[in-house]
């Protein structure tokens, strides 16, 4: 089922059924950052990433990812300045705080595939969150020879004022202080990536969280998330709405906003802009 019905028959719908939650999971993935000004292609990639593009010829920051710099150098030049914008910089637009009056007064918990450290940022409990897929603001050995996690941002913000000619200095460089290897982002890309001791106590907080409310009045809100990784929240969500008879499913979607018809009864998709209809739950 894709989103029917007129924008503002949706937000009613949504409106009354958070009211009547006793329970919110939320669910967030990319959109909601993108709803929220953290743009990865132009405008904001040119105004930030000028110089890189010129050099090495791509054309947004996720590309900017895969890129295969000749040197460790020239690689934290360029990740450390999109780690300090899109985690130590707020993103333009406050959506994440409109999303947390929205549900402040609820007993909620967000799990989220986002690695930019909004939730905290806007004041979200830390503990109601769950960051599956890792953080900007952690470092981890590259190997990986420990299941550590290394803070970074005094050594971001350090790099980003000291690097020069798309190079930062060779002693900012990170190296484990474990065992002396290159250093990398604590983001899950394959089987090196660390869930250290905070990562499994969200988790096993997050699985609590579930149990206790696996019956009841429990609104299952997923915004911005795609077809990725859709084992970790969006099929979850549709298994777990169609579990509990008085569960709500909401697929907030710019563009694919939509639930299995075994749920769509209990379902409420709403398109478009997530700001907007963030907003617009708001004024309701």
């Amino acid at each position: 089922m894709t989103s029917t019905g007129g924008f503002w028959d949706n937000i009613t719908r949504l409106r009354a059924a958070l009211d009547k939650a006793d329970a919110v999971v939320i669910g967030a993935g990319a959109g909601l950052s993108t709803a929220a000004g953290y743009v990865y292609a132009g405008e904001r990639f040119k105004r930030y990433f000028s110089d890189f593009a010129a050099r090495y010829g791509f054309e947004d920051m996720y590309s900017g990812g895969f890129y295969p710099f000749p040197s460790q150098s020239e690689f934290w030049a360029y990740w450390s300045r999109y780690i300090f914008i899109n985690r130590y910089v707020d993103p333009p637009e406050p959506v994440y705080e409109r999303l947390l009056a929205l549900a402040a007064d609820k007993d909620y918990f967000v799990i989220t595939t986002n690695v930019d450290h909004c939730f905290q940022k806007a004041g979200f409990d830390k503990k109601r969150l769950f960051y599956t897929q890792g953080d900007y603001g952690l470092f981890q050995c590259s190997k990986p020879c420990c299941q550590e996690t290394f803070d970074n941002e005094a050594v971001i913000r350090e790099m980003v004022a000291r690097q020069r000619n798309m190079r930062v200095p060779e002693e900012l460089v990170p190296v484990c202080p474990r065992c002396g290897r290159p250093m990398t982002v604590n983001l899950r890309a394959d089987d090196r990536f660390v869930e250290d001791e905070g990562w499994h106590e969200a988790a096993g907080r997050y699985g609590a969280f579930l149990r206790a409310h696996a019956k009841g009045r429990v609104l299952y809100w997923e915004l911005g998330v795609g077809y990725n990784t859709p084992g970790i929240i969006k099929y979850p969500f549709w298994r777990m709405t169609a579990e509990n008879p008085d569960a709500v499913y909401v697929c907030m979607n710019r563009s694919r906003a939509a639930a299995p018809g075994q749920i769509a009864r209990r379902s409420v998709c709403v398109g478009g802009d997530i700001k907007r209809a963030l907003e617009a739950l708001g004024d309701k």
